[in-house]
Parts: structure tokens; sequence; C-alpha cells
């Protein structure tokens, strides 16, 4: 239940690292979580809802982080819309960085000799 509560950025990600290593044996991991950082890796989300408390309860979305983004009855599914469209952003300024003519390096002005 929700064991990224009170972890600073690395050991979240440490934490991400020890659950894929458990999935990648074979492992099944059920995590309930609200961090978005944990939600955009999943790999099947139940999204309940629509309200917490008296007010959900509901199963509002299910499936890929992708496709609960775009119920737009999921709350969960705004906000890890956009953290997903921030991910994506960042992926293809990456491959246009990698695949970028390099610039043409600048001569060097001749010295003036004494």
């Amino acid at each position: 239940d929700e064991p990224t509560t009170g972890l600073h950025f690395e050991d979240t990600r440490k934490l991400l690292e020890v659950l894929q290593e458990l999935v990648e044996n074979g492992n099944t991991i059920v995590v309930i979580e609200h961090n978005l950082d944990v939600i955009k890796v999943a790999d099947h989300l139940l999204d309940f809802g629509p309200e917490g408390g008296d007010g959900g309860g509901e199963i509002v979305a299910v499936g890929t982080p992708e496709q609960v983004a775009a119920n737009p009855a999921s709350w969960t599914g705004r906000y890890l819309k956009e953290v997903l469209d921030r991910h994506e952003e960042r992926r293809k300024g990456r491959i246009a960085a990698l695949t970028a003519e390099p610039a043409p390096a600048k001569r060097a002005k001749a010295r003036k000799s004494a």
C-alpha cells in the first residue's frame, strides 16, 4: 500500500528496479500507489474512483498507462496523460539530439606573430 510514501526520489528509483526484477523473474506484483512516476511504468492499471472515500470504489479505468490516460472518466488518467506527454517530449528531444547533424566546426582565427 503506497510503498513510495516518504521515500526519496532515488529510493523510489531503487524500489522500481527491485519490482521490475521480481516481475522479470515471473512474479506478479500488485501495488496500490498514487505516485505517477510509479504508475506510468506499470504493465496494467486498475483505477478506482471516481472520487475518494464514499465517492469511490468503482472501477473507472482499466488497461495500460496509455489506455488509462486516454480515459476521460479517470482523474488519475488526466494527470497521468500530462506525465506521459512530458516523457514523450523528452524522449523525442533526446532522439533528435542523437540524430542531428553535427554543427560545422568554426575555424580559429590566425594569430598574428610578433
